[in-house]
C-alpha cells in the first residue's frame, strides 16, 4: 500500500482528506500534520504526500522545492492560480478546493500509476488471495471490512470504479477493479459472462437467450464471453 502524508492547517481539510483515503484500498494513512516543518522532520517510509500551498512558516511550494523529488506530491488548495507553477515542480496533481472524491480518486490512480512506473514496491498491483479453498472473503467499504459467505454470492456486478458484490439480501459496494475479484473468487464456481458481470455459477436459476437470470436479478451475455459460458453450460445439458 502506498503511505500517505496530510499536510493542512485546517482541520476540516485533514478530515475530509483522512476520510478520502479510507475509501481507497491501495492508500494508507500514515500521518497528518497542520504543521510542515514538523511534517517534513518525519517524512522516513512515506511514499506520497497530500499537501496545502497557503500554510504558515512552510508553503507547499517550498516543501516542494525541499523534498527535490525524492516523494511525490499532490497539492490541495483553494488557489487555481499556483496550478502552473506545481506542474513545474514535477508534482502529481493538483486538486483545487472543494473537491469531490471521484476527483480525489483520479489523483491517488494518477500517483499509483507513476509510483508504479518509477518500481515503487508501496504501489506495486497487491496479488490477490485464492479464496478456491475457503469459505469467505472479506469485502472493503468505507471503514469496515464486511465478511461475505462465497456460497451467499450471486454474482459481481462491475460500475465504473467500484464493483458490487451481491447476495440475495444485499449489494456491497468496495473500490476494487473487475479482474481482481475474477482472480480471486474460485474459477470452478464463478465465471465472467460480461464485461461487467462474473456470475456464480450454482446460483443460475435459468438461461434465455442471452440472459441469465438468478435470483431477482437479470444478467446480459456479452458477445466477448458467450462461446466460453455456453462452452461450460453444456456440459451439463441433459
Amino acid at each position: 500500500m502506498i503511505r500517505c502524508m496530510v499536510i493542512d492547517d485546517e482541520p476540516l481539510a485533514l478530515e475530509l482528506l483522512e476520510a478520502y483515503i479510507s475509501k481507497v484500498p491501495f492508500l494508507q494513512l500514515a500521518a497528518t500534520y497542520t504543521n510542515p516543518i514538523e511534517a517534513f522532520a518525519r517524512l522516513d517510509g512515506i511514499d506520497l504526500i497530500f499537501s496545502d500551498i497557503q500554510m504558515p512558516e512552510l508553503t507547499g511550494m517550498q516543501l516542494v522545492q525541499l523534498l527535490k523529488g525524492r516523494i511525490k506530491l499532490v497539492f490541495t488548495t483553494a488557489y487555481s492560480e499556483y496550478a502552473v507553477q506545481g506542474y513545474e515542480h514535477d508534482v502529481i496533481d493538483y486538486l483545487v478546493k472543494p473537491f469531490s472524491f471521484d476527483r480525489f480518486l483520479k489523483a491517488a490512480q494518477k500517483a499509483q500509476l507513476v509510483l508504479q512506473a518509477e518500481g515503487t514496491p508501496a504501489a506495486m498491483p497487491a496479488q490477490p488471495a485464492t479464496a478456491a479453498n475457503d469459505d469467505y472473503i472479506f469485502v472493503k467499504t468505507s471503514n469496515r471490512h464486511v465478511k461475505v459467505n462465497i456460497d451467499d454470492i450471486l454474482m459481481i456486478e462491475g460500475l465504473k470504479d467500484y464493483i458490487a458484490v451481491v447476495t440475495a439480501a444485499e449489494k456491497i459496494l468496495t473500490l476494487q477493479n473487475m479482474k481482481f475479484a475474477e482472480e480471486l473468487l474460485p474459477a470452478g464456481r464463478f465465471m465472467r459472462v460480461h464485461k461487467s458481470y462474473i456470475v456464480a455459477l450454482d446460483k443460475i436459476d435459468a438461461i434465455e437467450r442471452n440472459r441469465i437470470f438468478s435470483g431477482k436479478h437479470v444478467i446480459p451475455i456479452g458477445d466477448t464471453y458467450r462461446q466460453q459460458f455456453f462452452d461450460v453450460i453444456s456440459k451439463r445439458n441433459l
